[in-house]
């Protein structure tokens, strides 16, 4: 990734780091990069936000950029961020851009975009942009008179997401006889969720539904689970979704009020399709944090699992690479790729529902062909993360770690792309051994940094 773009777009502080400024010039470079590489005709681009403060000011300002190079805009206002990744398909957009931190906090903020194919831009073409922006855009075009470029408001954007959504939903019957809690997060998915059920028939309690512009990702959403899975057991509700704050991930809650991540979904969505003939040789797309139990679980069905980085992005590329129809995070990012191009948080919760029906079976029956093995996560200081780890001290002891945890465990070690940190992670039947393990590279890493 170069020095604006991450994984997942543009990301800062808001109006600290992430600067109307550099919204401008991101809007400007962008639509000036994406006309070069369309079809020639006036650029429109499609715009929409999540519910953060921050937003109003980000979106005018990076509106402004793309008029001032002559490109139109389309701007669809709050909506979850998937439904951009639809609707430039659907309007012939030249691109789309959502303005998200997706689950972080309110004072951050981003800029990603989606090509005209509804897929995240290539790493080429985020590279084209960013030169642009850190460089010299003096040269850009500024057309002026009738070529300056407009704002238009698409008041039916979120209609045609949600009539896509529920033509999604695939059994003939509605969903009159189920109860769901949806956390909207106080994001994006405040009021597509509950309009996306209760157009299904289904009776349903929203929480964390009234955004004010700070109280985004609050203690609340697929970040912060405890409120929904009381409420799903006071409502005595069959099923409850948390939403993140730009609703493209969700984690599901059983009726008994037990908290089910991306990996039991992925699981349970996977092992349906499977048994009704949906799936090709390739099977899932799983990250390398994923819990060991979804492959343990996965193989005694004969479907394949295939590892990748973590990060949807990553995801997205090793379906596509393979072919793929289903892969995704423990975080709640999936990608029904039949469907969709990215992952869509109330498009998950929709296709789980649909297995329960299917099935006749409660969620939490569903959830008992995985089980869970113990996993640890520690994050280890160390400021020359490459040469430490390449140390002999160290790479012995992650081979005994390796070694010790078997077949039936897994070990990541992940350096953070942006702090002088190392992330170990073991996986395996025991939590005592789990500990062990992490205990002997950690003390490898601390005798490697102290040796001159």
């Amino acid at each position: 990734m170069g020095v604006l773009f991450g994984t997942d777009g543009v990301r800062g502080i808001a109006n600290v780091e992430l600067t109307p400024e550099l919204a401008f010039n991101l809007g400007r470079a962008g639509s000036y990069v994406l006309a070069r590489h369309g079809s020639g005709s006036r650029p429109r681009i499609l715009v929409g936000r999540d519910t953060r403060i921050s937003g109003d000011m980000l979106e005018a300002a990076l509106a402004a950029g793309i008029c001032s190079t002559g490109a139109d805009v389309l701007n669809a206002g709050v909506i979850p961020t998937p439904a951009i990744a639809l609707l430039t398909r659907k309007y012939n957009a030249s691109c789309g851009i959502v303005i998200s931190a997706s689950h972080n906090p309110v004072e951050d903020n981003g800029i990603k975009f989606f090509g005209p194919s509804g897929y995240k831009l290539p790493d080429e073409i985020e590279a084209e942009i960013e030169e642009l922006v850190m460089g010299d855009m003096q040269n850009l075009p500024r057309p002026s008179g009738k070529d300056v470029g407009q704002t238009y408001v698409v008041e039916e954007a979120l209609n045609n997401y949600l009539s896509w959504l529920t033509s999604c939903y695939l059994l003939p019957e509605d969903l009159n006889d189920i109860k769901i809690v949806v956390d909207c997060a106080n994001g994006a998915a405040y009021e597509a969720a509950p309009r996306m059920w209760e157009s299904l028939g289904a009776k349903v309690i929203a929480i964390n539904d009234q955004p004010n512009g700070v109280n985004i990702n609050d203690r609340c959403g697929s970040t912060y689970t405890e409120v929904i899975k009381r409420a799903v057991v006071e409502h005595h509700a069959d099923v409850g979704f948390a939403y993140d704050g730009d609703a493209d991930r969700c984690i599901a809650v059983d009726e008994r009020g037990i908290e089910l991540d991306g990996d039991y979904i992925l699981l349970i969505c996977a092992l349906d399709m499977q048994r009704r003939g949906e799936f090709n040789d390739a099977g899932i797309v799983a990250t390398v944090m994923s819990n060991i139990g979804l492959d343990i679980a996965l193989r005694r069905e004969n479907v394949k699992v295939t590892s990748c980085k973590v990060g949807d992005r990553y995801v997205l590329e090793k379906m596509l690479e393979i072919d793929s129809l289903i892969g995704g995070e423990q975080s709640g990012h999936i990608i029904f790729r039949h469907h969709a191009t990215t992952g869509d948080g109330l498009l998950t919760s929709l296709k789980l529902v649909e297995v329960m029906k299917r099935n006749g079976l409660p969620l939490s029956q569903l959830a008992k062909e995985m089980e869970k093995h113990p996993q640890l996560l520690v994050n280890v200081r160390i400021e020359d993360k490459e040469s430490i780890l390449a140390h002999n001290l160290v790479q012995t002891a992650l081979q005994k770690a390796e070694q010790r945890l078997g077949e039936f465990g897994k070990l990541v070690v992940r350096p953070s792309g942006t702090e002088p940190l190392v992330r170990l992670m073991a996986q395996g039947p025991e939590q005592h051994v789990l500990e062990e393990v992490i205990e002997g590279i950690r003390a490898a890493i601390e005798q490697a940094q102290n040796q001159p």
